[in-house]
């Protein structure tokens, strides 16, 4: 007897879209891929598939970003519910492994394509209800415990902590698909938990309190990060 194998749902023409220009923005940038290609590698017979679903680029890119943030703020809320939170630790734990997760997906483009948005300064608030949620909770859950940590250098430290996690974890992806040695799954989620602690945790340097004391800049406003 043939062994059946599960049946899987093609995804929908919009689907495909969407997951052919997060592939394709991943491997060539956001200015790199013009539209039209997009329909055609996604096997589209209407060459303005893009534009009829999504109208531009920005609602593309729109697209492709909550196709994915429900999964992981789905996820991370399974996570919260399980943990403890009884530490900085658990609570990124809780927070990033959704993300950290991605690098070993082979067919998943996310984080690559998440870190050319990043650098093109793109803004996220505006994503789903839950999202925002999460993150809010995110951030008070830290907040805890962190007490030791001047509000200007915390709110620093929580956004250069997710902004390590998406590149590190893009990092990982790019060589897994490159056929690179990376070091074990267990190893390096661990590690990369430790390193988003010390970030967080390490209190501030003398220099860095009298440049906080010194500045007389007002606090930036930092950019939402999945």
């Amino acid at each position: 007897m043939s062994e059946q194998r599960p049946h899987t749902i093609a995804p929908s023409p919009k689907q495909q879209l969407v997951l052919t220009a997060e592939r394709l923005y991943a491997l060539h940038g956001l200015d790199g891929v013009p539209l039209r290609h997009i329909g055609v590698a996604a096997g589209m017979a209407n060459k303005s598939a893009v534009q009829y679903h999504f109208g531009n680029r920005e609602n593309l890119i729109q697209a492709i970003l909550v196709n994915r943030i429900d999964g992981l703020t789905h996820r991370r809320e399974l996570l919260e519910a399980r943990s403890s939170g009884e530490g900085v630790r658990q609570i990124l734990e809780a927070h990033h492994l959704p993300l950290i997760e991605l690098a070993e997906d082979e067919d998943c483009y996310y984080l690559p394509f998440l870190e050319h948005l990043l650098r093109k300064s793109h803004p996220m608030d505006d994503l789903t209800a839950s999202h925002r949620e999460s993150r809010r909770n995110y951030y008070a859950r830290l907040d805890e415990f962190l007490g030791h940590i001047p509000q200007p250098v915390r709110d620093m430290r929580m956004h250069q902590a997710s902004a390590v996690c998406v590149h590190i974890s893009a990092d990982r992806h790019r060589m897994r698909m490159q056929g690179m040695a990376v070091a074990p799954y267990a190893l390096h989620v661990s590690q990369l938990l430790d390193l988003l602690v010390g970030i967080l945790t390490v209190p501030p340097s003398a220099e860095t309190l009298a440049a906080l004391e010194n500045s007389t800049q007002e606090a930036p406003v930092f950019r939402a990060l999945p």
